[in-house]
């Protein structure tokens, strides 16, 4: 591969989490779901990664990559912990860390709502509740405020496709009742009728929750291009690179339809669409084409298939006409020798794409570091670091290594400096 071939002021970055990685996200909703009997989450959060406490370290991490760009949340939760009431000490806290980000020559990209959100948005129903669109807008006004002028580029909502994608991934029937219980749990712990969140969704929710979140898209990019017209904006969506065997064309003609449409249409009107993608999956007539026996899979049980980056991006930009981000790629593996064979190949995918044509304007690998990941706990394993849960200290993994190697080589072709 010929590393210069990557666009020049081309982003590089790692992808986290603000409810993944700072712990006590105890004014959130992911925190309360957490925190009910039953709940469908493996473990409880607690202090995750500590990164509230560990940023400017984890910070010096990601600059000693040799990266010029870091994706990470700011939780709604706790800028508003009580509606209406906003914590000057959490948006001093993101506001440093963005000006840390710009010591360090790294390029902030920053989310405003990574599936959390405040524990009393949940009790008002969330994205169902007719207000949500404006108080949405109304956060993310406080934070340009204070820091919106040093920010790169602004993600509005992290895999607000995700619930539908799910429905496609054949999972138990538990799952599902685990979900209403869950909900049905906070609800009564809440003393409200309903409550709901965005990461742990009812199906008969589906279609309410999506068309709060598409308001809630506009509104907040409006209330961002108020304060700072230059700035882009976009929303990040889960894409699977789905691929067509002979025969299953229909089947992935509306596994698109359903999942991913919608929010590519929607992403037409703005500055770029995020991808995230993890896996390749190929559809025959009669369903999911499982991977040949001995052939290694990731962590979901797909095959591990680096091209499905490349093809995933070419779609996205096919349907949505506006340039792309690779918010999130990596690989869930317990192997890191396996993830560090997996990100070269990639990114000659994505630079196979780019030479076709495709305006690809950075790559963010998820993650930094291993971390909560959702209602599966701290089981899988998709960092570049390790860290101890005692400890919480880091450790890279080879994987580290591979991908900080490139990026230098990359930048350097470009005449940048680390």
């Amino acid at each position: 591969m010929t590393a210069d071939t990557f666009p020049e002021g081309f982003l590089w970055g790692v992808a986290t989490a603000g409810h993944q990685n700072e712990g006590d996200n105890v004014d959130s909703d992911t925190w309360f779901l957490e925190n009910v009997t039953p709940t469908i989450f493996q473990d409880r959060s607690g202090k995750a990664t500590d990164g509230w406490n560990r940023w400017e370290s984890d910070l010096d991490l990601v600059a000693s990559m040799g990266l010029n760009a870091y994706r990470f949340s700011v939780e709604w939760a706790r800028v508003e912990p009580r509606e209406g009431e906003f914590s000057q000490n959490a948006l001093a806290h993101y506001e440093a860390m963005i000006d840390g980000c710009l010591a360090r020559g790294l390029a902030p990209i920053v989310t405003f709502n990574h599936f959390t959100s405040p524990h009393w948005f949940a009790a008002r129903g969330a994205w169902l509740d007719a207000g949500a669109p404006d108080l949405f807008a109304r956060y993310c006004g406080v934070v340009m405020d204070r820091f919106g002028d040093r920010i790169r580029l602004a993600v509005t909502f992290n895999e607000p496709d995700l619930p539908e994608m799910l429905t496609w991934a054949g999972l138990p029937d538990f799952i599902p009742e685990l979900e209403r219980a869950t909900l049905e749990a906070a609800g009564r712990a809440a003393g409200v009728e309903r409550y709901r969140a965005g990461n742990v969704m009812l199906h008969e929710d589906f279609a309410g929750m999506r068309a709060g979140m598409t308001a809630g898209h506009k509104a907040a990019k409006a209330a961002i291009k108020a304060k700072r017209p230059d700035l882009p904006v976009g929303l990040s969506l889960a894409i699977v690179d789905d691929v067509a065997a002979p025969g299953g064309e229909q089947l992935r003609d509306r596994k698109r339809a359903e999942v991913y449409e919608h929010w590519l249409e929607l992403a037409r009107d703005d500055d770029f669409v995020g991808v995230q993608n993890y896996e390749r999956i190929v559809y025959g007539p009669d369903g999911h084409v499982a991977p040949p026996e001995g052939d290694p899979v990731n962590g979901m049980g797909t095959a591990v298939e680096p091209d499905s980056l490349r093809g995933a991006v070419e779609y996205v930009y096919a349907v949505s006409g506006v340039p792309v981000l690779v918010s999130e790629h990596g690989i869930g593996t317990e192997d890191d020798t396996i993830r560090a064979a997996f990100i070269e190949p990639s990114l000659e995918g994505l630079r196979q794409a780019i030479a076709a044509g495709v305006p690809v304007i950075g790559y963010c690998h998820w993650t930094l570091m291993d971390n909560f990941e959702w209602i599966f706990g701290y089981g899988p394993k998709l960092g570049l670091h390790s860290v101890d849960r005692e400890t919480f200290e880091r450790t890279a993994k080879p994987s580290s290594e591979v991908y900080g190697r490139f990026v230098r080589e990359a930048r350097g072709a470009t005449g940048e400096t680390s």
